[in-house]
């Protein structure tokens, strides 16, 4: 049987030959203990990339971004972010049910909050209240279609928060497709930001992994917090091989993701225009829309799945494929006469 094409994420794809033979030969420290030397090395090699004095290894993002509220936020106060964030909306609430915060969602477009409502949403403790504890930005941002946040925006949101005291903290799960899209380094990006998560396990293609990094002091604040919540790990040198591997050979191809996605959306767009407009695709997520269709994305999903396509409904009537180094010219082409194949049944 011809194995399913996966555009449901970009965490499916696989170690590179070169990561393989790098977690094989890699240190079997103890990183919860005395530190792992591959560990470390990784570590200083995202905080240098970043632009950020250190780093902390983590499982995932989701966990990334929890410690990074806990660590900045010490359980108390709101956080503001874009009514559209993954931490809002798909990490299970971890911000009110771990980190014991408030939040407020702040509207947006393509993912940037909208300046006038942020600046009023700011506001200083009182006895009655915490006040804003902290200001979380997401890029590239999966709920607007991996849109990338516009430096300026980023500057602007950064500087209010200094001038009120408040730290910020940035979802960069594809931090590196943004800088890829943006033409400019990781650290471009970063600098707009106290601190930054990224994924060394999506398009860079490890097995497993995410680097919180920031201030030396903050990422030492963030230590206790990363074993609370259960993800300090043993002999973590043979995955962290490989995110040394992905950031030093696998950056540059995400360019490759980005036009295999401009592709697909051209081809779906010309299947019929309600489904996406080509020019919002900047890296490599696509959202369509289904609505016209009067078919709801589940069973898009199935019929897609039924042709051999598997993706994701992002909600009831929207799908999203996200493409990736595992995905060739030909699996769009495949996609895309798939879709027109499902829509003419519709129209028929």
């Amino acid at each position: 049987m011809k194995p399913l094409i996966d555009f449901r994420t970009d965490t499916v794809t696989r170690p590179t030959a070169e990561m393989l033979a790098a977690m094989q030969a890699a240190t079997q420290g103890d990183d919860s203990r005395d530190g792992d030397p591959t560990v470390i090395k990784l570590e200083a090699l995202a905080a240098a990339r970043t632009g950020k004095e250190a780093g902390l290894y983590m499982p995932s993002g989701t966990m990334t971004n929890l410690v990074a509220v806990l660590a900045h936020t010490s359980r108390a106060g709101e956080v503001l972010l874009e009514r559209g964030a993954h931490m809002l909306n798909t990490e299970l609430g971890g911000l009110a049910a771990v980190a014991g915060v408030f939040y407020k969602a702040i509207p947006g477009s393509r993912g940037a909050m909208d300046e006038t409502a942020l600046r009023e949403a700011v506001r200083p403790m009182t006895r009655n209240n915490f006040g804003t504890a902290l200001i979380c930005m997401e890029t590239t941002h999966n709920g607007a279609g991996g849109a990338v946040l516009p430096l300026a925006h980023m500057q602007m949101v950064h500087e209010l928060a200094r001038r009120h005291g408040i730290p910020v903290h940035t979802d960069g799960a594809r931090l590196f497709n943004a800088a890829v899209a943006l033409g400019v380094s990781a650290a471009d990006i970063a600098r707009h930001t106290d601190s930054v998560g990224f994924c060394v396990s999506k398009g860079l293609s490890a097995p497993v992994g995410s680097v919180l990094c920031g201030s030396r002091d903050f990422i030492e604040r963030a230590r206790p917090f990363r074993r609370m919540v259960g993800g300090n790990m043993r002999q973590a040198g043979s995955i962290a091989a490989a995110g040394i591997v992905a950031l030093e050979t696998m950056v540059d191809r995400l360019a490759e993701d980005h036009a295999t996605a401009k592709r697909l959306a051209a081809g779906l767009h010309a299947v019929d225009p309600s489904l996406v407009d080509p020019s919002g695709i900047e890296t490599n997520i696509v959202r369509i829309s289904v609505r016209a269709s009067g078919r709801d994305a589940l069973q898009w999903s199935e019929d897609f799945r039924a042709r051999g396509v598997a993706v994701s409904p992002g909600d009831s009537t929207s799908l999203r494929f996200v493409t990736h180094r595992h995905v060739s010219a030909a699996d769009v082409d495949h996609a895309i006469a798939s879709c027109r194949e499902i829509w003419n049944r519709r129209a028929a």
